[in-house]
Protein backbone atom coordinates (compact mmCIF):
# COMPACT_ATOMS: atom_id res chain seq x y z
CA UNK A 1 0.00 0.00 0.00
CA UNK A 2 1.13 3.54 -0.74
CA UNK A 3 2.27 5.64 2.22
CA UNK A 4 1.77 9.33 2.96
CA UNK A 5 3.18 11.58 5.67
CA UNK A 6 0.00 12.22 7.65
CA UNK A 7 -0.26 15.77 8.98
CA UNK A 8 -2.69 14.65 11.68
CA UNK A 9 -0.51 11.92 13.16
CA UNK A 10 2.89 13.33 12.08
CA UNK A 11 4.11 10.04 10.66
CA UNK A 12 4.04 7.86 7.55
CA UNK A 13 0.81 5.88 7.31
CA UNK A 14 -1.26 4.18 4.63
CA UNK A 15 -2.50 6.69 2.07
CA UNK A 16 -6.03 7.12 0.79
CA UNK A 17 -6.50 5.34 -2.54
CA UNK A 18 -8.48 8.21 -4.03
CA UNK A 19 -9.63 11.69 -3.00
CA UNK A 20 -12.40 11.31 -0.39
CA UNK A 21 -14.33 14.32 -1.69
CA UNK A 22 -14.40 15.99 -5.13
CA UNK A 23 -12.24 18.92 -6.14
CA UNK A 24 -9.01 20.47 -4.92
CA UNK A 25 -9.89 19.95 -1.25
CA UNK A 26 -10.23 16.20 -1.84
CA UNK A 27 -6.82 16.14 -3.55
CA UNK A 28 -5.32 18.08 -0.63
CA UNK A 29 -6.77 15.58 1.86
CA UNK A 30 -5.51 12.62 -0.19
CA UNK A 31 -2.00 14.11 -0.43
CA UNK A 32 -1.69 15.14 3.24
CA UNK A 33 -3.73 12.78 5.41
CA UNK A 34 -3.81 9.04 5.96
CA UNK A 35 -6.58 6.50 5.62
CA UNK A 36 -6.54 6.24 9.44
CA UNK A 37 -7.11 9.99 9.85
CA UNK A 38 -9.93 9.96 7.30
CA UNK A 39 -11.58 6.91 8.87
CA UNK A 40 -11.48 8.55 12.30
CA UNK A 41 -13.02 11.70 10.81
CA UNK A 42 -15.85 9.70 9.21
CA UNK A 43 -16.65 8.09 12.57
CA UNK A 44 -16.63 11.48 14.33
CA UNK A 45 -18.64 13.10 11.52
CA UNK A 46 -21.33 10.44 11.92
CA UNK A 47 -21.53 11.07 15.67
CA UNK A 48 -21.75 14.86 15.16
CA UNK A 49 -24.48 14.55 12.53
CA UNK A 50 -26.51 12.22 14.74
CA UNK A 51 -26.03 14.04 18.05
CA UNK A 52 -26.71 17.49 16.63
CA UNK A 53 -29.50 16.24 14.33
CA UNK A 54 -27.84 18.03 11.42
CA UNK A 55 -29.83 18.40 8.24
CA UNK A 56 -27.16 18.41 5.54
CA UNK A 57 -29.55 19.95 3.03
CA UNK A 58 -29.02 23.19 4.97
CA UNK A 59 -25.93 25.02 3.74
CA UNK A 60 -24.97 26.38 7.18
CA UNK A 61 -24.84 22.82 8.57
CA UNK A 62 -22.58 21.66 5.73
CA UNK A 63 -20.30 24.66 6.23
CA UNK A 64 -20.11 23.98 9.98
CA UNK A 65 -19.35 20.28 9.43
CA UNK A 66 -16.69 21.10 6.84
CA UNK A 67 -15.07 23.49 9.33
CA UNK A 68 -15.11 20.76 11.98
CA UNK A 69 -13.37 18.42 9.52
CA UNK A 70 -10.59 20.97 8.98
CA UNK A 71 -10.18 21.48 12.73
CA UNK A 72 -10.10 17.72 13.39
CA UNK A 73 -7.60 16.91 10.65
CA UNK A 74 -5.32 19.77 11.72
CA UNK A 75 -5.40 18.84 15.44
CA UNK A 76 -7.21 22.01 16.41
CA UNK A 77 -10.06 22.40 18.88
CA UNK A 78 -13.04 20.68 17.19
CA UNK A 79 -16.54 19.94 18.49
CA UNK A 80 -16.75 16.66 20.37
CA UNK A 81 -19.93 14.65 20.92
CA UNK A 82 -20.91 14.19 24.55
CA UNK A 83 -18.99 11.28 26.04
CA UNK A 84 -16.58 11.14 23.08
CA UNK A 85 -13.14 9.72 23.86
CA UNK A 86 -10.74 9.85 20.90
CA UNK A 87 -8.67 6.80 20.02
CA UNK A 88 -5.09 6.86 21.27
Amino acid sequence: MTKVFCKKFHKELDALLSPPIPGPKGEHIKDNFSQKAWSEWIALQTMLINEKHLDLSIKENRVWLNNQMDLFLNNENYEKPSGYIPEE
